[in-house]
């Protein structure tokens, strides 16, 4: 069930501008009624400032008013025509401080053992610029000599999901430049040797 928002600053409104019961108020805002009998003795919740549900559009003034008459009616919380935001896209990858110095390790784990993957998958993958991957690749990063190819899912640099999916995008990807290629016949390879 949707609750409403701030689940506690809106009963401490209902418990002080309405009639309606603890159980009401408890089952409305998501809390168990001695939490808002509580809230009603003012053990609980001293300091928050009551949220008008009406005012923020969450509930009629008569859905109130018909509870307060049945003390077994439940509120409902009102539907709105305003756009819910969406989940943000994920920007880029954050990787704690303590966990950059293992950076390289992971990109050549990876072109060690996934060579197929392009630059942007490894960049997307492990959080890191294209530069510090073919500094990696070419042997000239600035570290190379104590660079150890390691796992990244066992550094936490991404989940063991992420990277099969970005193998399995990626060999697809590859599966599908070859199978446009025209096969070789026997007089080609004939011609090459």
């Amino acid at each position: 069930m949707a609750l409403p928002l701030m689940p506690k600053a809106t009963a401490v409104w209902l418990v002080e501008n309405t009639a309606l019961s603890f159980e009401q108020i408890a089952d409305f805002c998501g809390l168990h009624p001695l939490e808002v009998q509580a809230i009603a003795d003012g053990e609980v919740a001293a300091g928050i400032v009551g949220l008008d549900p009406v005012a923020n559009g969450q509930v009629t003034r008569g859905e109130i008013e018909r509870c307060e008459g049945n003390p077994d009616g439940r509120l409902k919380l009102t539907i709105t025509d305003i756009p819910q935001p969406r989940a943000k896209p994920k920007g880029a990858r954050y990787t704690p401080v303590s966990k950059r110095q293992d950076r390289p390790d992971a990109i050549a784990w990876i072109i060690k053992h996934h060579p197929e993957l392009s630059d942007a998958a490894i960049s997307k993958l492990v959080g890191t610029t294209k530069p510090t991957i073919q500094s990696v690749r070419d042997k000239t990063h600035w570290n190379a000599t104590n660079i150890k190819p390691r796992n990244p899912v066992t550094l936490g640099m991404c989940t063991e999901a992420e990277l099969e999916k970005i193998v399995a995008l990626s060999g697809r990807s590859r599966s599908v430049v070859h199978d446009d290629a025209e096969p070789a016949t026997h007089e080609d390879a004939a011609a090459e040797e």
